[in-house]
């Protein structure tokens, strides 16, 4: 069932799509070919329960994609035994355990009867939700990032549930947002933003990044945008629960008032949620309403990348900017939140001013270069970024102290697959001398491991060159040319693709 929100608080309302939008402008709900093939076309059905659990969720999209403006006020039967039963397979086999000490394998053992149990502690109301333990990732730059790892069958119950969120917003998500999306992944997001700054009038760059976001969120702010579409009050009861579930530090309880545990199965659709009413509505809105020129966005989860045709627009959008995330109890990062000119004409207007090269911004890992193609032409140059290549390097490292004295065709076999790994994202057109850099850098540390077995040992840099050929994959570009994958995500033929001189659309360029 579902009931009209149409007259919500108009400041989590999305707005109309736009009749007779600017030709720079973008469709603000054009087709997504990744997205919308992955919810119109579900994963392969292996087994009849999931076949009647992929049905369910079908039905919910269609009704999502027809009623923009309606909640949904039945939901929790589509969590059913065997949505659960789904939900656990698709968790990791090896994840850390939670609070609880419970891993994937020891729950497997009575699973039919455990997912029985945790089906009937749901619908009875009888469920709660576990702390979750705290753990910290170290960060390229020394600091630490604060990790929530749930129990087992809050992980299981927040996947399941996370499923029938994405059916629903799935169909209100923006063009433009690409982490942690069905069907989306960085490399869209990457080949989206090199396709706007390359083929449109893009001048300028403010590149956002929102100040501990997930440890910011509100949870007043982000129960009222989910009312906006889910109705079903035994749903939203699930997930005050585990926002207030707190974080278990050192045997220590400590309640959570604000923010969602970065690393929870539910955080991700929460995180978009939150920033589809903050941020995608409204700076869709302005770009459609307030901009002179060109604008482009690009958001993959809390990092930001937005292209202006004309400085004073850029000026303006980031100021209002500032005051729009206050609105809801975020803040812009001060040292990562930058404005630059940046684009194919930047580096002759900077020329023409005395000033230097155009200035460089970081995202999803890449360094973004103004540069100069064989012809002289405008190309986008991208790099991996140093930092993170060192922070690489010194994790094998240390996992080859630990397998020193391994046989050396495991070591070398080991390596393989962290050279794979490490190529499959960062060998992109453009990179290929870091990604050599890379290789280069593995090996030397290979040989070092191998010299420090024995004092005698007399490996040599040929020796070491020759067990690199028969191990490690050679450098070279993996992926295809922005623009050429591009047009294959998104094509021509589509209503709203527009690709060429008039408008490219997908990720609301």
């Amino acid at each position: 069932m579902m009931h009209d929100s149409s007259k919500s608080d108009p400041a989590i309302v999305a707005s109309k799509s736009a009749n007779n939008p600017e030709p720079s402008g973008a469709e603000p709900m054009e087709p997504r070919a990744g997205a919308k093939g992955n919810t119109s076309n579900p994963p392969t059905r292996r087994t009849q329960c999931r076949e009647s659990v992929s049905m369910g969720l079908d039905r919910v999209r269609k009704a999502a994609k027809a009623r923009k403006k309606e909640q949904f006020t039945a939901l929790l039967h589509h969590v059913s035994v065997e949505a659960l039963k789904e939900a656990y397979r698709s968790l990791k086999r090896q994840a850390a355990p939670g609070v609880d000490g419970t891993t994937w394998q020891a729950y497997e053992q009575n699973l039919d009867a455990n997912l029985n149990d945790l089906h009937a502690r749901v619908f009875r109301g009888t469920y709660r939700a576990l702390p979750s333990r705290r753990v910290y990732l170290g960060k390229p730059d020394g600091s630490q990032r604060p990790l929530g790892i749930a129990a087992l069958e809050d992980k299981i119950l927040q996947r399941a549930v996370g499923e029938v969120l994405n059916a629903i917003y799935e169909e209100d998500f923006l063009g433009f947002s690409y982490g942690f999306r069905p069907g989306r992944g960085q490399h869209d997001a990457l080949d989206a933003l090199c396709v706007a700054i390359t083929q449109t009038k893009v001048n300028w760059i403010v590149d956002a990044d929102i100040a501990k976001f997930f440890d910011s969120i509100s949870h007043d702010w982000l129960v009222r945008f989910l009312k906006q579409r889910i109705g079903d009050p035994r749903v939203l009861r699930l997930i005050r629960k585990w926002l207030k579930a707190g974080v278990m530090e050192d045997g220590v309880v400590n309640p959570t008032e604000v923010g969602s545990p970065q690393g929870a199965v539910i955080s991700p659709i929460l995180a978009n949620i939150y920033l589809h009413y903050t941020f995608d509505l409204w700076a869709n809105r302005w770009r459609h309403r307030n901009a002179q020129g060109n604008v482009v966005i690009v958001r993959y989860a809390d990092d930001t990348v937005v292209g202006f045709e004309y400085e004073a627009d850029a000026k303006r959008f980031l100021s209002e900017l500032h005051e729009r995330m206050g609105k809801f109890a975020l803040s812009l990062h001060p040292g990562k939140t930058r404005l630059i000119e940046f684009g194919r004409q930047a580096a002759n207007n900077r020329k023409g001013r005395g000033l230097g090269k155009p200035e460089t911004f970081c995202f999803l890992g890449f360094v973004h270069i103004c540069a100069r193609s064989r012809r002289g032409a405008f190309q986008l140059k991208r790099k991996s970024r140093r930092d993170r290549m060192r922070a690489k390097l010194r994790e094998i490292k240390e996992a080859l102290r630990k397998r020193m004295h391994d046989p050396i065709p495991e070591q070398g076999r080991w390596l393989a697959q962290v050279v794979r790994g490490y190529f499959n994202y960062h060998a992109v057109p453009t990179n290929v001398r870091s990604v050599s850099t890379f290789r280069y850098h593995v090996t030397n540390l290979w040989r070092r491991a191998l010299k420090r077995r024995s004092q005698r040992d007399g490996t040599t840099w040929e020796q070491i060159d020759k067990l690199a050929r028969a191990f490690l994959p050679p450098p070279r570009i993996l992926h295809p040319w922005p623009n050429a994958r591009f047009a294959v995500t998104h094509p021509r033929w589509e209503p709203s693709a527009r690709i060429g001189l008039a408008r490219i659309c997908a990720g609301g360029v």
